[in-house]
């Protein structure tokens, strides 16, 4: 049996950090208003030049936690949070963090149809949204029974964070700034943020504990519709501390890209900063040319980043004429960084891509590489406190050195189980070695010094440019089309996105030769958000299934591969 106190990876853990961290037994809460007392004037968040104090923000959570609370908001409800990267989304969730209630990020490409579940499964209260996605929340409130909608919605307008006259080379592209000043009339029955800002409401004591609800993002599974994965302040909190890892501190800029809804935009654009007291440069879509200018005007030093927005900035034709010097700590994940693209990040600028690993489950990170020693195309080591093994997926025997198996998982940051679902719960988590561990479905394997590297995946599952898509999702969603009588999603290769979605379709004999390709890809684009839809389409006569009748997604799959390969 072994023991986690001896694992190999420490053998090469960084000198300058300790093994685990102690985490604060406080709210998240508790971080904001820290640092609104350290550092009331510092920037907490730029956007597009326009600086929001730490000591502006806090008053803001507060009127609004106010406001939440004032209309009926109480302790453990759920709030969600439906817009793009802006200031506003980090007030928004300090407040319902203040009105001691629970936030559920929302991915703001879903469509009406998909954001019922928002509102139904997590029994959501009060939906903050910012405005040109209030119409989307309206259609899917007024689409379920009375009993089940939404009490109230919260609009918020990215015009009012935005700079009266901002910096030539601060501007977005033409069509982001007409997308960002863009007027959008208020649903009936929905308030303004500067109204609810205005009102001036002051909430009530703050009561909320390390061990209570803080966070309940979904993630989708193998089949079903997504499921909330509950996090307290206290998982949180854990992987807010380890930003210590990538040596940030209150001298720390980032560049908050990544989106804030998806868990590691949320640790890292949100969360941890205001336990490190650092400033966050925002960009609410991204794009090349202006993450070059914001990077060299804002002088940024860390950037966490999905790798398709590396290689789409060395695909810039200037990006030789950015100044990328300030940067000392480059990571991420969500998909594989192409060796040729880190080795260039080393080469032209002796910056070291730091992959990291982690799932919603995890609160982002569970397995980093140190910046001091670093591997290519690796997870990396377990962090502070983590012991990850490599198991035999039906046995559960650990696996030797090198072999594949499956990565388990246990460490202060693992979820407390689904929101409402005790199956799905149990059947996460297995006993090894006396000890609760979660079952990531990822197959990887550990090399001789601890390091972990993944080789597949268990859970069938799309990855397009970190996005994952879930096909039975998809899947359902397409049943929905009049002219689908079956469909199967699968992946396909994508040069830029790693993977994209294709969907093999048997259509309905009287759609057969009047339903095109793009008539299928169109309807999706209007049905579901835009990366899960297919981009490609294909018509078959009839789909494999196996004896039991069950479609053999995978014969599919293997057929695609072998295509392309």
């Amino acid at each position: 049996m072994s023991n986690s106190v001896d694992r190999p990876h420490f053998a090469h853990w960084p000198k300058r950090l300790p093994r685990s961290l102690s985490i604060p037994e406080t709210s998240l809460w508790f971080n904001l208003e820290v640092a609104a007392r350290r550092f009331p004037n510092k920037p907490a968040y730029v956007f597009f030049g326009r600086e929001l104090c730490y000591a502006e923000l806090h008053a803001q959570a507060q009127a609004l936690a106010g406001w939440l609370q004032s209309v009926g908001v109480q302790k453990g409800d759920r709030v969600a949070l439906f817009m793009q990267n802006c200031p506003q989304y980090v007030a928004a969730f300090y407040a319902v963090n203040r009105a001691d209630a629970v936030v559920v990020p929302v991915n703001p490409m879903n469509r009406s149809e998909e954001f019922k579940h928002y509102i139904t499964d997590p029994q959501t209260k009060v939906v903050i949204c910012g405005a040109e996605l209030a119409a989307v929340v309206h259609e899917a409130n007024m689409a379920l029974p009375p009993e089940a909608r939404v009490q109230q919605m919260l609009v918020s307008r990215y015009v009012d964070a935005l700079p009266e006259d901002a910096a030539a080379e601060l501007m977005p592209p033409e069509a982001m700034w007409a997308w960002l000043n863009q007027p959008h009339p208020l649903p009936q029955g929905a308030t303004a943020w500067n109204d609810a800002l205005a009102a001036c409401h002051a909430p009530g004591p703050h009561t909320a504990q390390a061990d209570d609800l803080a966070l309940l993002p979904y993630t989708s599974g193998t089949t079903g519709l997504p499921k909330g994965c509950m996090h307290t302040h206290r998982t949180l909190m854990a992987n807010a501390v380890a930003g210590v890892f990538s040596n940030a501190g209150p001298e720390t800029v980032s560049l908050a890209v990544v989106p804030m809804f998806h868990i590691t935009g949320m640790l890292y654009g949100v969360i941890s900063p205001m336990y490190a007291g650092s400033t966050q440069v925002i960009m609410p879509r991204w794009d090349r040319e202006l993450a070059g200018r914001l990077i060299s005007r804002h002088r940024v030093s860390h950037w966490v980043c999905i790798p398709t927005m590396i290689i789409d900035l060395f695909g810039s034709p200037h990006y030789k004429s950015f100044d990328l010097s300030s940067l000392r700590n480059l990571s991420g994940g969500g998909a594989a960084m192409p060796l040729a693209v880190a080795e260039r990040l080393q080469q032209e600028f002796g910056l070291t891509f730091c992959e990291g690993y982690g799932l919603t489950e995890t609160a982002a990170p569970s397995h980093g590489n140190p910046p001091e020693r670093a591997k290519l195309q690796c997870l990396g080591m377990p962090i502070f406190g983590v012991d990850s093994r490599v198991v035999d997926p039906l046995t559960l025997q650990e696996m030797p050195v090198g072999e594949v198996g499956e990565i388990i998982t246990r460490g202060p940051m693992v979820f407390k189980g689904y929101w409402r679902n005790p199956q799905a719960t149990a059947a996460a988590f297995v006993e090894f070695e006396g000890q609760p561990f979660f079952r990531t479905g990822d197959l990887g394997r550990m090399d001789e010094e601890g390091y972990f590297f993944i080789t597949d995946r268990l859970k069938r599952m799309i990855n397009a440019s970190g996005y994952k898509v879930w096909p039975s999702e998809v899947e359902m969603l397409l049943y929905k089309h009049p002219a689908v009588q079956e469909a199967c999603i699968i992946a396909t290769k994508d040069a830029y996105r790693g993977e994209s979605v294709k969907a093999i379709v048997v259509l309905r004999a009287e759609a057969v030769g009047k339903t095109t390709e793009q008539d299928i890809i169109s309807w999706a684009h209007e049905h579901m958000a835009a990366y899960k839809a297919p981009r490609v389409v294909q018509f078959v006569a009839s789909l494999p299934k196996s004896g039991s009748g069950k479609v053999m997604w995978r014969l599919l799959q293997e057929e695609e591969s072998g295509k392309v390969a």
